[in-house]
């Protein structure tokens, strides 16, 4: 779906064929019902020897882009045999706009496209929260005090504004709001240039003092009464100073917030939390995004400051027939800024319906306003197959679309109970539809390769690593990462998930660093997992941790004579006699006969042997500044129905299922917690009850798993003692 930002469509085509192709070409066809009112293209690579190979025309309803450049053409140099194809092929185009909205119906489906035009600006009061810590340093801070002096250029009269910076503690550049007369531009520029970067990242206290500020310039009657209240927050960090829980953030934000202003997050970078701030964000109205550490970081900013400098409508609801119409998306918006365009879709039921009446209501900069679309059914349905495109049914895609969107949204900031069932409806539309999703990814099958079944996987949100898809088979498949797993993750924890009570058993292995635990050992199948400890962290003589992590992982696979190690640096695969070492920093896949390894850049890999046993490992990265500054892995069996009967290892030995009875259940009163007691192996066990974090969906904050804790060390739980798992390397086989 093209979204409409500043008053125009941007359809974006990344060229890269590193190599002249014989017959290279790229064909755009546009159709619109409401007539297309410009067509512009551009490339970041065109030259003007490329020139006489792009067209472009447009009339009435039609548009068509093509480019077709010889390979004399696509030469960097007269006898060169490389390519000056590689950058950004970029459409852009618009539709007329005769009425502010527009109702399109196919098969039962209808969509609402509402962009009206020529409005007046409703003021803005905005609240700029920028981060200032340590990690802005350089680069990232100059950027960002270019691009809010590019937004301080662009400031209307009309609007009233104001700068919180914070690191440790958040500093109030005035006491209040300012209107943006020249003299408090002037003045805010000169903050803005002698700002420097120092301290931690306290985020929750910043965003306090700004719905602190707001709260007071409103009561004091300082702010126009038809205004559109934000808050800016940027950072690039993690929450590692004062309230340093994210979910303890946004209860915060939200209550403070209550509704009355909107918060957006721009995430500068990777190391920055992006769902706490994606979260954060939809929770009070807005939106998240990331801002890439690039050269134009100071106009990706600008950039983003652009799309909302111009609100035109406040309080947009949108009525229709109530009787007449299900499934209905989003139809209540909080702004329209000019430019932009509300897109609401849903499913006609009353196939009596003559006609189609739409109300919208909204609040504008002088006054309250009203629109009314009224279609005509019979007349929609005469041109119902032009309006099918090239897409088939496309108002049916495109309520999928929305719908799957946001229920992802809904799901964010959901409980356990209704997060699954959102989940599950999110799901179901994006299998049915095929389209990628978080839930979902892309298999692309390359026809003349069929005979070696190699799949290429798309990850929906890597543009630069996405394989072909032309003359290729593709469709989207769920993700295996909804399966209970089997885990062990964090200082370190082993969880056992055990379906048929609707439960899960947990126990820690408290080692020295060093020690290499085994995991999974099948000898029937030729299968080992083992993992190395890491810890303890010394500065000086003082011990500043007795926590224990998995840093290093090996799976052993002896029919197939392939060895994989991971660290936290990188992963080597050893295949026969061949190495290939690959990095965290990318994404890519490797596929063999019966093996298959995915690396998503800086989050998990997953691994498969065949359809019967996959693996999930976690990279988990600490925020800057952290007193413990250690990376470490975790490990998920997503797959395991395979293995022999005798696979064993601290997780293998649960493999296929533990019995246990839970009895005498009370609250101990001295540690505040469940305890009771087990009745498993014929043994009585008293257990805890207690909760571990399972992060194969959630990596960065988790998702609490309730459990009963065997404590030391799984005595009585697993096989033998702790001890009986330590193997001598990691690479030690199961023979």
């Amino acid at each position: 779906m093209l979204k409409r930002r500043l008053g125009k469509y941007e359809l974006l085509i990344k060229v890269q064929p590193k190599t002249l192709v014989k017959s290279f070409q790229i064909e755009v066809n546009i159709q619109e019902p409401q007539g297309i009112s410009f067509l512009d293209t551009q490339a970041t690579f065109i030259t003007n020897d490329l020139l006489p190979a792009l067209q472009k025309s447009f009339d009435g309803e039609k548009g068509h882009v093509s480019f077709k450049p010889t390979v004399d053409q696509q030469r960097s140099c007269a006898n060169c045999s490389t390519t000056l194809l590689d950058g950004d092929f970029i459409v852009t185009y618009d539709v007329n706009r005769e009425s502010p909205g527009n109702i399109q119906i196919v098969n039962g489906y209808f969509v609402h496209f509402f962009s009206p035009a020529k409005l007046s600006t409703v003021p803005k009061n905005v609240v700029y929260v920028i981060d200032r810590s340590g990690s802005m340093a350089g680069k990232k801070m100059d950027q960002t005090k270019e691009a809010l002096l590019q937004i301080l250029n662009d400031t209307a009269h009309h609007d009233h504004f104001n700068f919180i910076v914070f690191s440790t503690n958040g500093s109030i550049w005035k006491d209040s709001l300012v209107k943006a007369t020249p003299e408090n531009l002037e003045e805010a520029r000169a903050f803005i240039k002698k700002t420097i970067s120092d301290g931690s990242t306290n985020i929750n206290e910043a965003v306090l003092m700004a719905v602190q500020l707001l709260n007071k310039a409103h009561e004091s009657k300082l702010l126009p009464e038809r205004s559109v209240s934000l808050i800016i927050l940027l950072t690039d960090g993690q929450p590692n100073m004062g309230e340093t829980n994210p979910a303890n953030i946004q209860e915060n934000a939200q209550k403070v917030i209550q509704g009355r202003y909107t918060l957006y997050s721009l995430g500068f970078g990777y190391d920055v939390d992006y769902p706490f701030l994606e979260k954060l964000a939809l929770e009070n109205s807005g939106i998240a995004r990331r801002i890439y550490e690039d050269s134009d970081a100071a106009l990706q900013l600008k950039g983003f400051y652009t799309e909302i400098a111009n609100p035109t409508l406040t309080d947009i609801k949108m009525q229709y027939p109530e009787n007449a119409i299900a499934d209905l998306t989003q139809n209540n918006f909080k702004h329209y800024f000019e430019g932009s365009e509300i897109v609401v879709a849903g499913r006609v039921k009353d196939d009596n319906l003559n006609s189609f009446i739409v109300d919208v209501k909204a609040e504008g900069a002088d006054t309250s306003l009203t629109y009314t679309e009224n279609v005509q059914l019979p007349e929609r349905d005469d041109v119902s197959m032009q309006q099918k495109y090239i897409f088939g049914d496309f108002t049916e895609r495109l309520w999928a679309y929305l719908t799957i969107q946001q229920l992802l949204e809904k799901r964010l900031h959901a409980d356990s109970s209704e997060e699954a069932n959102l989940t599950a409806q999110a799901l179901e539309l994006s299998l049915k539809f095929k389209f990628v999703t978080p839930l979902t990814s892309m298999v692309v099958t390359k026809p003349e390769e069929k005979d070696k079944e190699e799949e290429l996987i798309a990850d929906k949100y890597v543009e630069e690593h996405r394989p072909p898809v032309s003359k290729a088979r593709t469709w989207a498949y769920k993700l295996p990462v909804s399966k209970p797993a089997n885990w062990v993750d964090s200082d370190p924890h082993f969880v056992i998930n055990v379906p048929l009570k609707n439960d899960a058993l947990c126990f820690n292995i408290q080692e020295e660093p060093g020690v290499i635990l085994n995991l999974i050992t099948d000898r029937e199948l030729g299968v080992s997992v083992n993992g190395e400890l890491i810890g303890k962290e010394e500065t000086g003589n003082n011990v500043i941790s007795n926590r224990t992590y998995l840093g290093r992982l090996a799976i052993i696979n002896r029919d197939r004579k392939i060895k994989i190690e991971v660290t936290t640096d990188k992963i080597i695969v050893l295949n026969h006699e061949n190495k290939k070492t690959f990095s965290w920093q990318k994404t890519m896949s490797l596929t063999k006969e019966g093996f298959n390894l995915i690396i998503n850049e800086e989050n998990n890999l997953t691994l498969s042997f065949g359809e019967g046993a996959t693996f999930l490992i976690i990279l988990h990265k600490v925020w800057k500044n952290h007193p413990l500054p250690m990376k470490f892995l975790g490990f998920y069996t997503l797959d395991d129905h395979t293995f022999s009967k005798g696979v064993h290892g601290l997780l293998g030995q649960f493999f296929h299922g533990i019995d246990y009875e839970i009895s005498a259940i009370h609250k101990n009163e001295k540690i505040g917690k469940e305890v009771a007691t087990m009745n498993v192996k014929n043994k009585l066990l008293s257990v805890t009850r207690s909760s571990q974090k399972d992060y194969k969906s959630d990596p960065r904050n988790g998702i609490k798993i309730p459990c009963w804790l065997v404590y030391p060390n799984g005595k009585g739980l697993i096989d033998g003692t702790h001890t009986d798992y330590i193997v001598p390397d990691i690479f030690s086989i199961a023979y």
